[in-house]
């Protein structure tokens, strides 16, 4: 009557090619340092080459702190499996899944091998977000409503709070304390920028070197909740299994990254200030003043 498939089910949803989010904020830093880019000719000498690293070092380091706020890779796993596609079906399809985990939330994936099977587009990407102003049972529930595939809602079932796997819980709260700490580095970033430009050094050092501390912080607080959650994901005899994706060690190499320049700069001021004015544009009559 129903072609072979369920009318409750409607079609899938088309995939955006990517997070609307991320390319705002990209787009904003790299118009700033094309900013940078067309004033640098008007830097003379060789601090020209000091100023632009400068300026890009604190573009590349303000882009991070930001973006990661807002992506789904710190945690991410891939399953190629054999599984029923939908409910009070027995019909199998072979499928990729995708699960990637956020600060805002989860991202389940589900792409077929072929996409075209059972006379449907199998091409699914759903976010459940579980944020301050978000509720991620209701949109469990908006997304049994709406008919999902079961491999999505197998998936997304094992991160409610009413699941005995008790993730809920530890990645909601992990990843909330984990923002705020972010949220915080991007303000001691800001005040880095603000007394690097005064110039104030040392104190722009401390900051730099605090900012540095907040981002391994952010990391430690995710780390917590993956290392103290265990709860398999079978599809058949393929488990999904996640490791940690690109945002939590772009996370860490930057924050490694702002460690070593504030020592370097906490160091180099009490060592070789000289050279220190050097690295910052400074002659010695503006540094002392």
């Amino acid at each position: 009557l129903w072609n072979g498939s369920f009318p409750f089910y409607p079609g899938a949803n088309a995939c955006f090619p990517f997070d609307t989010t991320w390319a705002v904020i990209v787009s904003i830093f790299l118009s700033m340092l094309a900013t940078f880019i067309i004033i640098l000719p008007g830097i003379r000498g060789r601090g020209r080459l000091f100023w632009f690293l400068r300026v890009v070092m604190g573009l590349f380091v303000g882009a991070v702190v930001l973006t990661t706020q807002f992506t789904r890779d710190w945690e991410t796993g891939w399953v190629t499996a054999n599984t029923s596609y939908k409910s009070f079906s027995c019909a199998l399809v072979n499928v990729d899944i995708g699960l990637h985990i956020g600060l805002a939330g989860v991202n389940v994936t589900l792409v077929g091998n072929p996409v075209h099977q059972l006379n449907e587009t199998i091409n699914y990407n759903e976010q459940f977000a579980w944020s301050f102003d978000a509720d991620y049972d209701q949109s469990y529930d908006e997304g049994l409503e709406k008919g999902l595939p079961s491999p999505i809602l197998y998936v997304a079932e094992k991160f409610t709070s009413q699941s005995p796997c008790g993730m809920h819980r530890q990645y909601r709260i992990s990843s909330h304390y984990a923002s705020l700490t972010l949220w915080m580095a991007f303000c001691t970033w800001l005040v880095s920028i603000l007394l690097f430009s005064m110039p104030i050094l040392l104190y722009g050092g401390y900051m730099l070197l605090l900012t540095a501390v907040l981002m391994l912080f952010s990391l430690l607080f995710f780390f917590t909740a993956r290392s103290t959650t265990k709860c398999p994901i079978w599809f058949g005899t393929a488990s999904l299994k996640t490791y940690y994706g690109g945002s939590f060690w772009l996370t860490l190499v930057t924050g490694l990254l702002c460690l070593l320049l504030g020592l370097g700069v906490i160091v180099f001021n009490s060592v070789q200030p000289e050279k220190l004015k050097l690295v910052f544009n400074l002659d010695e009559g503006k540094g002392e003043e």
